[in-house]
């Protein structure tokens, strides 16, 4: 498979490296996830079931409230947090849940990122230049 370069429009947080778990899914730490366990919790999730630690989440949009900001940087402390999100839309709460648990992002990009990326592919975050690479 050829590389293939996905532009975004914003990014935060320093450039990571990693599989991709990949679902046309929202996203909500606070209601989505097992922080402890590190698993997709809600059953109705596409990814449920499935870990997310150390992986390149890459999911359709962001939802959920403040919560998400501490609970993004304590996950990153226990080291049982993705490596970056990648989303075709964050919200402001999401992008500030980034930035707390100094977690890359990327969002906004030209293609739906959800339907050109697959679970497993390896893939590069560079949150400078807003873009995902598919390797």
């Amino acid at each position: 498979m050829r590389e293939s370069i996905y532009q975004g429009v914003a990014g935060i947080g320093d450039p990571v490296g990693g599989e991709a778990l990949v679902a046309h899914d929202n996203f909500s730490a606070r209601y989505d996830l097992d922080r402890i366990k590190g698993t997709f919790s809600r059953p109705g999730h596409k990814l449920y079931g499935q870990s997310y630690v150390g992986k390149i989440l890459i999911l359709n949009i962001a939802k959920g409230g403040v919560a998400t900001a501490w609970m993004l940087r304590e996950m990153v402390e226990r080291e049982m947090g993705p490596k970056a999100l990648v989303l075709n839309a964050a919200n402001p709460i999401m992008a500030q849940g980034a930035a707390f648990a100094n977690l890359p992002l990327i969002d906004r990009f030209e293609v739906d990122i959800t339907s050109v990326i697959k679970t497993g592919e390896r893939v590069a975050v560079d949150p400078e230049s807003a873009t995902v690479r598919r390797l």
